[in-house]
């Protein structure tokens, strides 16, 4: 290998008729912009700095082939030549910028959110509104040629290639799994028929497309449902894939209705990168591995141990979409690591909001969110050095501000400092260590330990208060008894607990804290897949083992006021992730609870109407933050320009994309 800092991933791979730059493809992601009034030519922004940067290969968002194949009434489509003009905008801005795109094909299948759904047979998902209707033998066909028309169109439109999506529990999927395939004629029953669909789309779309154009399959390899495929099923579907005429064989992990994680916070870095590796010993074609690789170094080691032959990233472009190019430059600490906590992207797709990055809410607004140089370099003082304060302090630092930072404690990151002690937030310190690198890049003046007063701020053009929350403490009789302890000093400092804690709410930071206190041991990729039933051996159907719990030695009781649910956390895509932790865990969930007091006898509460007594050993304070600010009335006072943001602005629910992105966007008007 030659002297580059990570040379397998920047090797190129000859595909024969082209040549990729380098083995990272960068993975489909729907932003939104897709159906935006002007979308198309922010879409071509967003790709070509990207491209720019040197991805070998980036893939599209999904467009449907058809109206029926839409996600939702509104979603996009590639059907006719009027789509194909907008679409060269993109083509345009990343071939100018020397990058390769191949755009992605994707039938909803029954996952369409409306009534014109269809699918292999009439079952509903266990995710959907909506019952799909049996798909004719006329509209299988046509559904076929429609993916060959939509392939042929993105040819015209400039792409390199296209990616058929046969995984995530899409309609191609549907077709190959018995768990939503249970015809008995030609396109059902046996594999061989429930297989058929996938290759007969793949041939229709190498006759129309021509030798000399990318066809990547992304083939679900881990379904992670009941009734889904086995190992040697997808083994057999790969390689008659590799004879119909792929060109790249992408990989898939489990359906969108598993109840497994596969992409957030908590899944172990690479945690299925032995998945391909297995896979890839029976094709000849290159093959790309995906979930939850998110540095250079992992991704380096995967292709260096033979795992696959490319690695996809999706996420980690939003975080940083100079990914490669400083990995090129031996620069990993100064990439904006993606955390994978899905608040920004995912949560706000599937609600029909466009994507973005907690950690770079630049991220798709690179038109709108932009940091222009100032002509007059004002004095600005942030105080606080939290996720606020650092994002505010590089953001005016990177337009010309001059700018100190006032920290009263002997470090930066304020709460996330709390979170990346958090099982399964270790991330968190990544965020630290880049903006920690980007105070010092940018010229900040750090003042650490350093607790600012008024009289010290008079001088700056601007001061932002950025002095972040505390805990709440409830107004409960017996609150400051020994056996109470607050979250914040839990987590800071690390006390050991007794065997039975009870802990006073259940939002997010209670959700985390009942997760610490029920930690496994054990930490490894091994044991995360044995907790939820991984089949690392591939012996069973689906990749999935018979269900099984993990039963803490530490009782944890989770207590909320309200009624309805508990425990689900914040994020519309990870909050029944952490819900099952609990559960998995023994963790009792309690709604509706009413709190009377804390003695030594333990907790007093009410539910339902009966008065009881939880004789635990702690009891942990989750109720929420209130402000910190005690500058801004003295300042606004004094005729000081005085900005308040994040949590000293708005305590609520710990929110960093809320605060990150706040901070971001008044740097850019100051």
């Amino acid at each position: 290998m030659d002297d580059k800092a990570y040379p397998y991933l920047l090797m190129p791979l000859d595909l024969g008729f082209t040549q990729l730059r380098n083995r990272v493809l960068m993975g489909s992601m729907h932003t939104g912009l897709e159906e935006e009034r002007e979308g198309f030519h922010k879409l071509a922004t967003f790709y070509a700095i990207r491209a720019k940067a040197g991805v070998g290969l980036i893939v599209t968002g999904g467009f449907s082939p058809n109206f029926r194949g839409r996600l939702h009434p509104l979603s996009a489509e590639l059907s006719n030549h009027r789509h194909v003009r907008k679409h060269r905008h993109i083509t345009a801005a990343v071939h100018q910028q020397g990058g390769k795109i191949a755009l992605q094909l994707l039938h909803a299948g029954r996952y369409a959110m409306s009534p014109f759904a269809v699918s292999a047979s009439a079952i509903r998902s266990p995710i959907s509104k909506f019952t799909p209707s049996k798909m004719s033998h006329r509209q299988i066909n046509n559904t076929i040629n429609d993916f060959a028309h939509s392939a042929e169109l993105a040819r015209e439109a400039g792409y390199d290639g296209v990616e058929l999506m046969g995984s995530e529990g899409y309609l191609i999927n549907q077709f190959i799994c018995q768990r939503s395939n249970q015809r008995y004629d030609d396109w059902g029953g046996g594999y061989d028929n429930r297989i058929r669909f996938a290759i007969e789309i793949v041939r229709a779309v190498r006759a129309r497309v021509g030798d000399d154009f990318i066809i990547i399959f992304r083939l679900s390899m881990l379904d992670l449902v009941e009734q889904g495929s086995t190992y040697d099923e997808v083994v057999q579907l790969a390689l008659e894939l590799e004879e119909a005429g792929i060109t790249i064989l992408n990989t898939g992990i489990g359906w969108h209705e598993a109840r497994i994680p596969t992409i957030a916070t908590q899944v172990p870095r690479a945690a299925f990168a032995w998945v391909t590796e297995k896979i890839k010993q029976q094709v000849s074609i290159p093959i790309v591995t995906c979930n939850r690789i998110n540095t250079p170094q992992v991704a380096e080691d995967i292709l260096a141990q033979g795992q696959a032959d490319m690695v996809s990233m999706a996420r980690p472009f939003l975080a940083d979409p100079e990914f490669v190019l400083k990995a090129e430059q031996n620069r990993a600490d100064d990439i904006n690591t993606c955390i994978g906590c899905n608040q920004a992207c995912l949560d706000h797709v599937f609600v029909g909001k466009r994507a973005s990055c907690l950690v770079n809410p630049q991220a798709c607004y690179e038109k709108e969110l932009v940091l222009t140089a100032v002509a007059t370099a004002r004095k600005v003082a942030v105080v606080g050095g939290g996720p606020a304060g650092m994002a505010c302090a590089v953001a005016a630092a990177e337009r010309g501000f001059k700018v100190d930072l006032f920290e009263k404690n002997d470090h930066v990151g304020g709460q996330f400092n709390l979170a990346m002690q958090i099982p399964g937030k270790e991330e968190f310190k990544e965020t630290i260590r880049y903006f920690t690198r980007r105070l010092e890049q940018t010229g900040v003046v750090v003042r650490l330990g350093v607790e600012a007063k008024a009289e010290q701020l008079l001088d700056y053009d601007d001061v932002i208060i950025a002095t972040g929350v505390q805990p709440n403490i409830p107004p409960i009789t017996g609150i400051d008894h020994p056996k109470v302890i607050d979250y914040q000093t839990l987590i800071s400092q690390q006390r050991v607990l007794g065997e039975k804690v009870a802990i006073i709410g259940a939002g997010g930071i209670g959700v985390d804290v009942a997760t610490m206190l029920t930690e496994p041991a054990e930490h490894d990729l091994d044991s995360w897949l044995r907790e939820w039933d991984i089949d690392k051996s591939l012996c069973h159907r689906g990749g999935l083992l018979p269900s099984s719990d993990y039963n803490s030695p530490r009782q944890v009781w989770l207590l909320q006021r309200r009624p309805g649910k508990v425990g689900k956390g914040p994020g519309r895509t990870t909050g029944w992730i952490h819900r099952r932790t609990l559960e998995k865990r023994g963790v009792k969930l309690w709604a509706g609870v009413h709190y009377q007091a804390i003695d030594d006898e333990g907790l007093h509460l009410i539910i339902d109407g009966q008065p009881q007594i939880l004789a635990v050993d702690n009891i942990v304070i989750c109720t929420g933050q209130t402000s910190v600010d005690n500058l801004s009335q003295q300042l606004t006072r004094q005729g000081v320009s005085v900005h308040v943001i994040g949590g000293a602005e708005d305590a609520g629910e710990v929110d960093a994309k809320r605060v990150i992105r706040q901070g971001v966007e008044l740097a850019a008007k100051l």
